[in-house]
């Protein structure tokens, strides 16, 4: 099947997986074509944000064969997401085998290889059931669906302009370090905000003192300073990103280049030579500029991706789709 995805915006495959959790255990879990929910409209996930999800893909490669990359690190982070939303958790047998199940009868929705497309895979969970009063439900549902999709920013991996938000993406001692959708829901307004003001996206500052840089977007950053050194914010309020940690890895045992997680204030850009916003729905994007108030911040690189970052993401992406020996058994060949 020749499937043509549009951007990163929703193509229906052929099959989803459910999973239901009732009277404190979970079903089989089942494929099925039907991709609607229904469940009560006092369901905890619709009043109280009682849910979680996850975001990872599977790749064509070469050979025709299909990939996914690091699939385990995606379960056990879901497992975190659940236990701090008080839901049932998923184990990591259970969460892998369901994404190859869904991933294979999907297969003809994995776009060819070449095209720097995959099959984006969304596990997720979310409370169910009549409730009335703030408490977790004792019901839920655990799904995944799949959309062939292409690049999350428009046009190719060239640098992009971003804009520093005055808004938090989530409070100190909160929700950050998990993948909630009451996150993003918090990144929406100022997202656009930035969007209609003519940049790519938004970038949060910790919430505490809003002197720091600590995510973009739905994205982690990271730079490459001056000196050659891989460096990213450590703060508790930051997802796990496991782009992020990849790409560590890699600058570490690959490139052998210094790793930092440290604090990154905006008065110290210019220490930066290239930076960037790492994901799996961004894979790497370099950006260009960063616009705070009314100062506009250019790094060194903001004409073409720098060359430590386009290294990085020639490995990663090499991994990912099979043109890169698995270093470090990232990869679970479908």
């Amino acid at each position: 099947m020749d499937i043509k995805p549009k951007g990163f915006s929703y193509v229906k495959a052929d099959y989803n997986y459910i999973s239901y959790y009732k009277d404190g255990k979970w079903d089989e879990g089942v494929l099925r074509e039907d991709n609607n929910i229904t469940i009560s409209s006092l369901s905890t996930a619709l009043h109280y944000g009682q849910q979680c999800f996850e975001g990872l893909k599977a790749y064509r490669r070469k050979d025709g064969k299909v990939q996914l990359f690091r699939v385990e690190d995606n379960a056990r982070r879901f497992m975190t997401s659940c236990e701090r939303m008080v839901m049932p958790t998923i184990p990591v047998d259970v969460f892998v085998d369901a994404v190859k199940k869904v991933v294979l009868a999907n297969e003809s929705f994995v776009p060819e290889y070449g095209h720097n497309e995959s099959l984006y895979i969304r596990p997720f969970m979310i409370g169910v059931g009549d409730n009335l009063g703030l408490r977790p439900s004792s019901q839920y549902i655990f799904s995944i669906v799949v959309s062939p999709v292409g690049s999350y920013f428009d046009g190719p991996a060239s640098p992009v302009d971003m804009y520093v938000t005055e808004l938090d993406r989530a409070a100190p001692n909160g929700t950050g370090h998990v993948k909630v959708g009451g996150n993003y829901a918090a990144s929406l307004y100022p997202q656009l905000a930035a969007r209609k003001n003519g940049f790519a996206d938004c970038i949060f500052l910790d919430p505490k003192t809003h002197t720091k840089i600590e995510e973009v977007g739905a994205a982690n950053f990271f730079g490459i300073t001056r000196e050659g050194k891989y460096i990213t914010p450590k703060s508790p309020s930051i997802l796990n990103s496991i782009t992020n940690r990849s790409l560590k890895w890699l600058a570490k045992n690959v490139l052998e280049i210094e790793v930092i997680e440290d604090d990154i204030y905006l008065y110290d850009l210019y220490e930066l030579a290239e930076a960037g916003a790492c994901g799996t729905a961004a894979v790497i994007t370099p950006i260009g500029t960063i616009t705070y108030g009314n100062k506009k911040h250019v790094f060194p690189a903001c004409i073409e991706m720098g060359p430590t970052i386009k290294r990085l993401y020639d490995l990663l992406t090499g991994i990912q789709y099979g043109d890169v020996e698995d270093p470090n058994g990232w990869i679970t060949v479908l």
